[in-house]
């Protein structure tokens, strides 16, 4: 089984992109962050021609989260059950997984009321790992914004006094994994850096400045048959893409 987690940064302006991606890649299971479209303009039909069962959270020109799956798709939830009425999480089972994309609040600057918001997110997402069924595989994937560990950001001194890398961001990933979860990428790759987001401006990627800020986080029994995770880079070249790349995670299942 093939599982992606991808910000495509605009599904309306990156989906022949997206679309060729999963011709070519064939991933069992897409999550997918900042769709930024309303369920009206997601592309179910089209997304039904290449295999694929959706199920999308929308909120317009802002945020949105799906689920692609090749393998079967149920139980959908959208949210956390709260009043919260940003699209950032949906969840849904797939062949007997549960899987969650999620795109995590930016927090914007560490005196703004965002960084609460992104704070007080995460640790909702903790309490809805902790409440998980444990007889079912379970996997978290999306932006999370955090860079967990200074391996993964280009140059942590260009971030001192900034979101993504502050105690308290990282503390809550911590906390997610203290709750039972894996970061599969850091775990199969322990010294690489694995960026997965590089911004737009000054050759960034080019230059090797990036961050690895989107993570799939799984429980014991999915690492135990992991068999690969790796950033695809490829889809980061050519002609307009999303300021993030696609990390897989593969299993033997």
């Amino acid at each position: 089984m093939i599982v992606a987690t991808w910000n495509v940064n605009s599904l309306t302006a990156r989906w022949p992109r997206v679309e060729a991606w999963l011709v070519e890649k064939n991933p069992d299971v897409v999550l997918i962050q900042e769709t930024k479209q309303t369920d009206a303009k997601f592309p179910f039909t089209e997304l039904a021609r290449l295999g694929y069962e959706s199920a999308h959270y929308g909120q317009g020109q802002w945020n949105g989260v799906a689920v692609l799956s090749r393998v079967g798709l149920g139980d959908v939830t959208r949210g956390f059950g709260d009043d919260d009425p940003e699209a950032r999480i949906i969840g849904a089972t797939c062949a007997g997984v549960r899987v969650y994309s999620c795109y995590v609040p930016n927090g914007r600057a560490l005196d703004d009321p965002h960084y609460v918001y992104k704070l007080q997110w995460l640790a909702k997402l903790a309490e809805l790992v902790e409440n998980r069924d444990p007889a079912q595989p379970f996997v978290v994937g999306g932006d999370f914004n955090v860079a967990p560990a200074d391996l993964d950001c280009y140059d942590p001194s260009a971030f001192e006094g900034a979101t993504h890398v502050s105690e308290p961001e990282r503390d809550a990933i911590r906390a997610l994994e203290s709750a039972g979860l894996v970061d599969l990428t850091r775990a199969l790759h322990p010294n690489e850096p694995c960026y997965s987001w590089w911004d737009y401006r000054n050759g960034a990627f080019h230059r090797g400045w990036g961050l690895r800020i989107d993570l799939l986080l799984v429980d014991s029994a999915l690492l135990a048959k992991a068999t690969d995770s790796h950033v695809d880079r490829e889809a980061r070249k050519g002609e307009k893409p999303s300021d993030h790349a696609p990390v897989i995670g593969e299993f033997n299942l």
